[in-house]
């Protein structure tokens, strides 16, 4: 095993769940109790009307634990290890980068599903979170691609990778590696799609869905027109490849450790990556050297980020406990910051934007949580 492999299992070894951590301290103190036997049938779901009167979202009872949520969290922001491939990336950025402002407002809580239970194969990569539509999500779930309705409240396995994998489904056309390139490039101009190569099965999938597959880059993503890739991976610089070429067209400089998220602007001048010196960089290609915005997370690696469709907002979620929602037309100045406590799977928009869902790991409180639009009605202000 090489030394990344033991720094990895090391890292992952040293996480902590929230209920670990309260339930050491009430023990400590002496108090004797059934909360642990007790959770699976206390954690329910939470409703926006539940939080309304004071529940929390994700159904911690706090009153019931030796420790105050504010105290809790203090100590999450003190002891949290984020992972760096470059030592003291995060200090360095700690030191000369300052938060954006807190106070926006643009999604609310609407609701926490428990029966939904994410999960995180492998800890720096968290795009496991996909939603279709404002009532559609699809996440995995140990070794299954779960289905979750959210008007419904129906689960439903998709796919499980456990053991041998056979599609359900026809779509498309299968080809091998070398049939890819000799006749998929060729097919590709006009017929509304860019592939690449599935190097573990050697197979591709021809159909109308655009899928760019990553070997060695850790993630990419195509621009809106099709034209330009945003690569990130185990270097400290980010490239803009030619789509139709593979050749480099454009390098980004800025991050000071290694990046594992990316993603475009509907204008299709603006990407944005996400490192683990615990920024997120927003870049136009009109002017690459340097970045329009910094945009520092609260205590660990940005590991996932998403412009919604409209290019109002930027979603940018940090390992654990933090997801950031910039507004994008105020220069990526003001934020909401929404906060709970577990890992992070995944966070995804639905198509209109209406809807953000964010996956939530935790041996105890694993959960979806979703959040709505908050619009602004005001022709209703006159009958007040």
């Amino acid at each position: 095993m090489d030394h990344h492999e033991v720094e990895e299992i090391d890292y992952m070894a040293d996480e902590v769940d929230v209920l670990d951590f309260v339930m050491d301290d009430v023990e400590a103190d002496g108090v004797v109790n059934h909360v642990a036997h007790d959770f699976d049938v206390m954690v329910t779901d939470t409703s926006s009307a539940q939080a309304r009167k004071g529940k929390d979202i994700q159904g911690i009872p706090w009153d019931r634990l030796n420790i105050t949520r504010e105290s809790y969290r203090r100590t999450r922001l003190e002891q949290y290890r984020n992972y760096e491939n470059i030592p003291l990336s995060g200090d360095a950025v700690d030191k000369n980068c300052k938060q954006k402002q807190k106070g926006g407002n643009y999604y609310e809580f609407f609701h926490n599903t428990r029966l939904v239970k994410p999960t995180i194969l492998h800890f720096q990569l968290r795009n496991l979170v996909w939603a279709t539509s404002k009532h559609d999500v699809y996440l995995m779930s140990n070794y299954s691609l779960m289905h979750w309705s959210s008007s419904s409240h129906n689960l439903k396995e998709i796919l499980n990778f456990s053991g041998h994998v056979a599609p359900t489904e026809f779509v498309g056309r299968f080809y091998t590696d070398s049939d890819f390139w000799k006749r998929g490039r060729k097919m590709g101009k006009g017929h509304g799609f860019q592939l690449g190569t599935v190097g573990a099965l050697g197979l591709s999938v021809i159909s109308s869905v655009s899928i760019v597959i990553c070997n060695k880059a850790l993630h990419s993503s195509l621009s809106p027109d099709r034209k330009l890739i945003a690569v990130v991976g185990d270097h400290l610089n980010g490239l803009v490849v030619d789509s139709s070429n593979g050749k480099t067209v454009a390098s980004v400089e800025g991050h000071l450790d290694y990046s594992f998220a990316s993603a475009w602007h509907p204008d299709g001048r603006v990407f944005a990556t996400g490192n683990q010196d615990k920024t997120c960089r927003v870049w136009d290609l009109r002017n690459l050297s340097e970045p329009v915005s910094i945009l520092k997370g609260n205590m660990g690696a940005v590991r996932s980020v998403r412009f919604s469709s409209n290019g109002q907002f930027l979603v940018v979620a940090e390992p654990a406990d933090f997801v950031h929602v910039y507004e994008t037309n105020k220069n990526y100045e003001k934020r909401q910051e929404i906060d709970f406590f577990g890992e992070i799977s995944g966070v995804s928009l639905s198509p209109d934007d209406e809807t953000l869902y964010v996956g939530v790991w935790d041996r105890t409180y694993a959960s979806l949580l979703q959040y709505n639009r908050r619009h602004k009605y005001g022709y209703l202000d006159a009958f007040v």
